[in-house]
């Protein structure tokens, strides 16, 4: 696939026409990080800013901590996380991200190739040219493969809004920002002071 060829624009798929899979994902030659959202493949935003990895690594690093010793794993991106949704065949995924953070607590979901299957939990730190994408084509994604809780950070207004799965669907938290504390369903004992994540980070 050239790159060249497709539109400029984060947040509309390269093409209007086709149906990839994961099979056509293992031949491609890129340069930049895409994703494969049903079918259609997605160019990553540019370049995230600062902020963006400063949060990245700052909450890796929090779960990577808790984590030791720990079932779980906590992975950051590039990190190939496949959703199959009737078949775990190559030519059937037609599903494939890469969340800023997951959290994998069943190993036999991991191998050599990422995740195949939801993580228990999913982190996206939004940026200005992933906002929609994020809102809308993941959220749906994140929902129909059963990922139990999904963390959505706004850096600029420093602010997080939880999804927990329930009964099959997302109940989402109010918006929590300073002074809050989250605590994960998912990972037992986990607690979050959103000061100690927001203190450090600046634009």
């Amino acid at each position: 696939m050239d790159l060249r060829e497709k539109p400029d624009q984060s947040e509309e798929p390269f093409t209007s026409y086709g149906h990839y899979t994961y099979l056509d994902y293992l031949q491609w030659q890129m340069d930049e990080m895409v994703e494969l959202i049903k079918g259609k493949v997605f160019r990553a935003a540019a370049a995230p800013r600062r902020i963006h990895q400063e949060l990245l690594l700052e909450m890796a690093r929090i779960f990577a901590d808790y984590l030791d010793q720990h079932p779980c794993k906590v992975f950051i991106a590039p990190f190939d996380v496949r959703l199959p949704k009737d078949s775990y065949l190559p030519e059937k995924i037609d599903t494939v991200v890469q969340p800023d953070i997951c959290v994998v607590c069943d190993s036999s979901k991991l191998d050599e190739r990422g995740c195949l299957g939801a993580p228990d939990l999913v982190v996206e730190i939004l940026s200005p040219g992933n906002n929609q994408k994020e809102l809308r084509q993941k959220y749906d994604i994140y929902l129909e493969s059963g990922v139990k809780e999904y963390w959505i950070i706004h850096p600029d207004e420093q602010t997080l809004l939880v999804y927990r799965l329930i009964n099959g669907t997302y109940q989402p938290s109010r918006l929590l920002t300073h002074g809050d504390t989250i605590d994960s369903q998912v990972i037992s004992g986990f607690k979050l002071n959103l000061a100690d994540l927001f203190e450090n980070p600046e634009d």
